[in-house]
């Protein structure tokens, strides 16, 4: 007479193990779909290669008075290091002026390292900082500098992104503005609006779907029922 509570337990805890083991294949189709979905939507519609430009205005801190805002620009190559991470070159030329005092042209050499936050939606902030070369047209003056920024990017259509950003740079010399004084190195300010376009990457959409182990594949419980 007792086996068959013996019975009875042994076939409950068959039944548990079972269907314990088909949730936990659930889960993990849910986390493969989700992941897929992810790496899916970055190779669509951003990807590991981009070119960007984008258009704006500088603005200098330095020893004399009443800066006014000039004219900058941008162009540039960056390469993702992962989804959130990537390194970037920029070529920028743009003016330093005060009013009726100063009016010089300038470029930059940047290279820094950009954390996209959100890099699996339309939406993104980003954050960047790194360090380049500052001088003046002709290399009359040049210095180093480092900069850091942050900016948000908006996805409009596949591989084209929207940005607006800002960053603040601090060159290593106090001769930006033309005049040695005060008690620190000249620094100025950039606010550019521009595009990034994404390029490169066409087979990996393709490689992600031969990679990622289908539902029937990575679940024999399901297939089965």
């Amino acid at each position: 007479m007792k086996i068959y509570p013996f019975f009875i337990k042994n076939i409950s805890l068959v039944f548990l193990t079972l269907f314990s083991f088909k949730t936990l294949a659930q889960n993990e189709t849910l986390t493969v779909e989700e992941n897929f979905n992810k790496k899916a939507f970055f190779t669509d519609f951003r990807g590991m290669n981009a070119a960007e430009a984008a258009i704006g205005t500088s603005n200098v801190n330095g020893d004399l008075p009443n800066p006014i805002f000039e004219i900058a620009f941008r162009v540039g190559y960056k390469r993702s290091l992962s989804p959130h991470l990537n390194l970037g070159f920029t070529y920028n030329k743009f003016n330093l002026a005060f009013e009726d005092i100063y009016n010089e042209g300038f470029m930059s050499f940047d290279l820094n390292l950009e954390y996209l936050m959100a890099p699996y939606h339309r939406f993104s902030p980003f954050l960047f900082a790194g360090g380049g070369l500052n001088a003046a047209n002709y290399f009359t003056q040049s210095a180093a500098k480092f900069q850091g920024g942050a900016g948000i990017e908006v996805i409009a259509a596949k591989r084209l992104g929207l940005r607006l950003m800002a960053d603040y740079n601090y060159v290593f010399s106090d001769t930006l503005d033309g005049v040695i004084a005060g008690g620190s190195d000249d620094a100025y300010w950039r606010i550019l609006f521009g595009t990034t376009i994404y390029f490169g990457d066409g087979n990996k959409k393709g490689r992600l779907l031969k990679d990622t182990p289908s539902i029937m594949n990575s679940n024999p419980i399901l297939e089965e029922n």
